[in-house]
């Protein structure tokens, strides 16, 4: 079963009432795709899933933060804020992701073994469990 995309006017009047400006990002999406890429952003920013807001926008900072995307650092830093992130909470968070990241070139760039990893692991987690 297929749908039919709204038109890029109804589209762009619903952008609008929602963020109070038609961002240019939006502007240049093709209109074939415009009414699911809104759809998408409204769910995943503003919408409720599993993950509460405030930590979605962190956790995509951090990603961002590693993918050094000015626009999406930006973007999720003010989004945290807005769904009541501190500062210590976005520091705290991309500082994670350099931890994280850190690990992942040391394992990476050493070649780790990755069957003896996942075994190590599993032994340290049965341990942590006991």
């Amino acid at each position: 079963m297929t749908t039919t995309a709204r038109a890029r006017t109804e589209v762009e009047a619903e952008i609008k009432e929602t963020l109070g400006l038609v961002p240019s990002f939006f502007t240049t999406i093709p209109e074939d795709t415009l009414d699911h890429e809104w759809q998408l952003f409204q769910r995943m920013e503003f919408g409720e899933t599993r993950i509460p807001n405030k930590y979605k926008e962190l956790l995509m900072l951090a990603v961002h933060a590693e993918t050094r995307c000015r626009y999406c650092t930006l973007f999720h830093t003010e989004a945290a804020k807005l769904f009541g992130a501190t500062d210590e909470e976005i520091q705290e968070a991309v500082h994670l992701a350099k931890y994280t990241v850190g690990w992942s070139v040391y394992l990476n760039g050493m070649r780790e073994p990755e069957d003896r990893f996942a075994d190590e692991l599993a032994q340290i987690g049965a341990h942590l469990s006991a």
